[in-house]
């Protein structure tokens, strides 16, 4: 007895699919209770995140509306008797001759023109590291990653000391200058060259006669656009919230940032009881944070994708 032959176009026997093993019964298959658990406890994190960062921008908004009999007798997190936000914003803008208005833009310039350029010296640092070969390369680089784990405030007396040799002390240069170094910007740009910029194009590039500041300018800076958008967002916040150091360096308060101007405010209301400049205080602090939120949604779409590269290969 002959076996069975085959027919080359009839398909292949294929074993029968059980009802345990079929694909429609996998994925009704409950999950095990550890997965259930480490959601729920990811969820739960993220929900107290959530919270521990809107709480105080909650306080901070519903007190602003609020009189200052409101602010000082009702709960923090309840609404007054009567909504006062634009009358005290028009006591804000008006308050010690409207010197409100020249700490904020004391603090544009500053932060905005600050950023600005440290985006630029930053990105173009963090180029040659990554691009370019020349003696000592890794030294210095080194000693930049040394400047990234020293925190600013520690730096606030050395600063100082430099500026008064220097005839900066209580002068707007005193606290623009510092703000021009950022270590972290060099070495986050030397991460996006390195993600951004591949070697083929420079080398293209170098080939037709363009020279490695030409390069740089027409094909470095564009490809790194998201990074630059990255740093400069890192430098404006810090920038912007810096306290320590205009703190040291300026006496003269048509100089002051908006963050010492509301401490000084703050420290009248406590000291010298004036109960009015804690509510200045108040809703100030509610207007210094409406630039950082714009300038965060305006510009959402470079630093995500900055934030993600690299992630996908």
């Amino acid at each position: 007895m002959t076996p069975a032959v085959r027919h080359p176009a009839e398909p292949a026997a294929t074993p029968a699919t059980t009802p345990a093993t079929s694909p429609a019964r996998r994925r009704r298959a409950p999950k095990p209770p550890s997965a259930l658990l480490s959601r729920a406890g990811v969820t739960a994190v993220l929900a107290l995140a959530t919270v521990y960062t809107l709480a105080p921008l909650t306080w901070l908004l519903l007190s602003s509306t609020k009189s200052r009999a409101d602010l000082f007798g009702t709960n923090g997190f309840a609404l007054g008797e009567e909504t006062h936000l634009a009358e005290n914003l028009r006591h804000l803008f008006s308050a010690d001759g409207g010197v409100y208005l020249r700490w904020l833009a004391n603090t544009v310039a500053y932060a905005g023109g600050g950023a600005l350029l440290a985006a630029l010296f930053g990105v173009a640092a963090g180029y040659a590291f990554d691009k370019l070969a020349f003696p000592g390369k890794e030294r210095l680089f080194a000693l930049v990653l040394l400047g990234v784990m020293v925190p600013g405030t520690a730096l606030a007396i050395p600063l100082y000391l430099l500026a008064a040799e220097a005839g900066l002390v209580n002068t707007f240069w005193g606290v623009f200058l510092p703000g021009l170094v950022f270590a972290f910007g060099v070495y986050l740009a030397r991460v996006f060259s390195a993600a951004y910029v591949p070697d083929e194009v420079l080398e293209a590039a170098r080939m037709d006669g363009a020279g490695e500041f030409r390069a740089f300018c027409r094909i470095g800076l564009p490809m790194l656009a998201p990074g630059f958008v990255t740093i400069f967002l890192f430098q404006f916040t810090q920038i912007w919230n810096s306290f320590f150091l205009p703190l040291v360096m300026l006496s003269d308060q048509d100089l002051y940032p908006v963050n010492l101007g509301l401490y000084v405010w703050y420290s009248s209301a406590l000291a010298q009881g004036h109960p009015e400049d804690y509510l200045l205080a108040v809703v100030g602090s509610l207007v210094a944070v409406a630039p950082l939120i714009a300038v965060f949604l305006m510009l959402q779409r470079f630093w995500k994708s900055g934030m993600t590269a690299g992630a996908v290969k």
